[in-house]
């Protein structure tokens, strides 16, 4: 059986942790940030673990 592939689109902007957690850039960070709090834009540089619900379909994804 031929080996899974890495969706390279998602493993731009994906990575995983060692316990198999996805995460991911905060969105809201391109434009318009003047409209935004300092301390909104600060948090959003931080990155995020991504939902349980599609985690594992990313982490297929990944090919893990």
């Amino acid at each position: 059986m031929p080996k899974q592939k890495t969706r390279k689109a998602v493993a731009k902007r994906m990575r995983l942790t060692k316990n198999g957690k996805v995460m991911r850039g905060n969105q809201k960070t391109r434009h318009l940030l003047a409209s935004r709090s300092a301390k909104r834009r600060r948090n959003l540089r931080r990155v995020s673990v991504c939902a349980p619900g599609i985690a594992k379909n990313l982490a297929m994804l990944l090919d893990h």
